[in-house]
């Protein structure tokens, strides 16, 4: 009797971001950026086993904004109370 055997292989390049740096909060048109590092993986069944890219980044974490870090530019550090206000808060 013969069978059959459907092995899946999986793979794939996801990109990897993690902090780096000096974490002070840096104004995002929505929240607040920071450093980090931005890191594409060759990976085989969900095992990373190759970088094949990595480069320095500025990152929104709510609205997932990414920049490249270029020298001599950085966005500018955020004050107190600064963050994200949306249009439709009617104060007072």
């Amino acid at each position: 009797m013969d069978f059959f055997f459907c092995i899946p292989l999986v793979f794939g390049c996801p990109n990897k971001i993690r902090p780096t740096g000096d974490q002070t909060p840096r104004i995002c048109p929505r929240s607040s950026m920071f450093a980090a590092k931005s890191r594409i993986w060759f990976e085989f069944c969900f095992v990373p086993l190759i970088p094949l890219q990595s480069k320095d980044v500025w990152m929104c974490g709510i609205c997932q904004l990414q920049t490249v870090m270029q020298p001599g530019w950085e966005p500018p550090v955020a004050g107190p109370g600064h963050g994200y206000q949306p249009t439709y808060v009617q104060y007072g």
